[in-house]
């Protein structure tokens, strides 16, 4: 039998499952192995040992052994770098930071390590801790993790013709294809979800600029309404079902509006 290996890295929890009497089976997305699931013993009776470190979105120094990739990992321990409290404090932001690390556990298969990708959670989160909850922050996302996935949709020319945006006020966006069509090349019967060039900019730019900068990015009523539609249904078409979380967020915000 293989000997356990010990490995340390920075981790973010996806999920959580109980397990046994006292055990917790948790996922988690970490900086240097990528998806790790793995069971932590006795966490469910011991407050000391994993005191609120085991909660969904909480970031850590993570501590675990194994034999091997496809084996349950041990969790060993996890010390807490941020527990994001002014996030658990909001129900908004609770929803919305709900629904990125559902993403990104829809998009990241297990142990294929992408270090981007976590960073780009990781910065988000703290965006959200620091920032109210803007709708444009989740458009941002969505388009800045289905890059680092390797889904980018086509959002700067044409499918067809391949003429960069810009000559046209508006195109039509088809899931099935990833991308954008333009006036002259739209199929008849306009097939696709219309979309305006100035929602396209705007996601681009999102897509584009320092994160730091993306508080000042503001999406307009017509292009938060667009980029909603084409992103959900792009993301929806890419994983056969529309994410769980996001159906909870939208049926919530229902409810308060």
């Amino acid at each position: 039998m293989n000997p356990r290996t010990q490995h340390r890295t920075e981790a973010i929890v996806l999920r959580l499952l109980d397990y046994g009497e006292s055990d917790r089976i948790v996922t988690f997305f970490t900086a240097g192995y990528g998806k790790v699931r793995g069971i932590a013993k006795g966490a469910r009776r011991s407050r000391k040992r994993f005191a609120n470190v085991l909660e969904p979105f909480c970031f850590s120094n993570l501590l675990f052994s194994r034999r091997g990739p496809d084996s349950l990992a041990l969790i060993d321990s996890s010390e807490a770098i941020s527990q994001f409290p002014a996030i658990r404090g909001d129900l908004e932001k609770t929803l919305r930071a709900s629904y990125l690390i559902d993403l990104t556990d829809q998009f990241t298969p297990d142990d294929k390590k992408n270090e981007p990708l976590f960073k780009l959670v990781r910065d988000f989160l703290f965006l959200l801790e620091a920032r109210p909850a803007a709708e444009s922050l989740l458009r941002f996302f969505e388009v800045r993790l289905l890059r680092l996935s390797g889904y980018d949709p086509v959002l700067d020319r044409c499918l067809v013709c391949q003429k960069p945006i810009g000559k046209e006020t508006s195109y039509r966006f088809q899931a099935a294809d990833g991308g954008l069509t333009c006036n002259g090349c739209r199929p008849s019967g306009g097939v696709g979800i219309p979309v305006s060039l100035g929602t396209i900019r705007t996601l681009l730019l999102g897509r584009e600029v320092e994160i730091d900068r993306l508080g000042s990015i503001l999406l307009s009523p017509q292009s938060a309404d667009e980029s909603r539609k084409i992103l959900a249904q792009f993301i929806r078409h890419l994983l056969g079902r529309e994410v769980k979380s996001l159906h909870v967020l939208n049926e919530i915000r229902r409810l308060y509006t």
